[in-house]
């Protein structure tokens, strides 16, 4: 993938956070690319780093150190004023609290116009055709108080594309509704995605996104550990027939620029390995981890 064909450039990315008595590593030399048009997720479980990624993706929070580009503007060259361009202008935001994009007192039409106004361009037939597009066409006319949790939240969705971002960015969209309005949602991002071409960048807990992504990126301890890929792309699924139950993706770990890898816990408790140091051997083209008691002179 060359580089203009890449919406998101991390690299290296460290995040610090420091007070007068402790300091916090956040990210610790995450790597990450994503392609523009992609539609992916990265999950991870609570202090993995992921949600400090999203803040870096979007504007609110600068890195550390590393370099960090997203639709070829590097964030950590970009003045406050050019920040707040960017966030207007090239993401769009959606939260797990739909609370923070909307307005009660308004219309779900008024409130993806919103977003319009304040940039000086208010486009009412736009406003409706994004209600449209996240299926909620016949109730542009209805205040909040009149919608269901899952339809504030694709209302939301339709605020966050108002302004035709190139990046939309979801924090746990779907952490706050039940399993069929997830799905719903889900759909309404590869919807947006078809007929927009944004490139979507989903963070969750939640494995289950997975299986309307083509990409799932795990973190860990604030480096990204392992991919989750697609065997078919999700269309060519669901172009075939409906139901089958085979296995959608594979799991890779990722190797950082040093050849740093992430070993699940999990696979070290299953070697009987409860410190810190292993044996790595090369054999028939694999490689072998070798317990600490199976090693010789230690």
């Amino acid at each position: 993938m060359k580089d203009n064909e890449k919406m998101i450039i991390c690299e290296n990315l460290v995040k610090i956070y420091k007070t007068t008595e402790i300091e916090v590593v956040a990210l610790s030399g995450l790597d990450l690319e994503v392609g523009t048009g992609e539609v992916m997720a990265v999950i991870g479980n609570s202090g993995s780093g992921k949600s400090t990624l999203l803040n870096m993706l979007g504007g609110l929070d600068r890195p550390s150190a590393g370099n960090l580009s997203v639709g070829g503007k590097d964030l950590l060259k970009l003045t406050d004023k050019q920040l707040e361009i960017y966030k207007r202008e090239t993401v769009g935001f959606v939260w797990q609290n739909s609370a923070r994009n909307l307005i009660p007192y308004l219309t779900a039409q008024e409130n993806v116009e919103v977003p319009m106004i304040l940039r000086g361009r208010r486009k009412r037939e736009l406003a409706s055709e994004l209600l449209e597009m996240v299926g909620l066409g016949k109730r542009k006319k209805n205040k909040l108080g009149e919608l269901s949790g899952g339809e504030q939240q694709r209302v939301a969705i339709a605020i966050a594309v108002a302004n035709s971002p190139g990046l939309l960015l979801a924090d746990e969209p779907t952490g706050s509704v039940d399993t069929a309005t997830t799905m719903m949602i889900l759909d309404v991002f590869n919807e947006l995605n078809r007929v927009l071409g944004v490139t979507i960048v989903i963070v969750t807990h939640d494995l289950q996104i997975s299986k309307k992504v083509d990409r799932v990126v795990a973190i860990r301890d604030g480096r990204t550990s392992s991919e989750f890929i697609r065997k078919k792309s999700y269309r060519e699924e669901i172009a075939e027939i409906p139901g089958q139950q085979e296995e959608s993706h594979v799991e890779l770990a990722v190797v950082d620029r040093v050849g740093r890898v992430q070993i699940p816990r999990e696979y070290l408790e299953g070697l009987g390995i409860k410190g810190n140091k292993i044996k790595i051997e090369q054999e028939d083209g694999r490689i072998v981890l070798v317990a600490p008691e199976d090693v010789e002179d230690i």
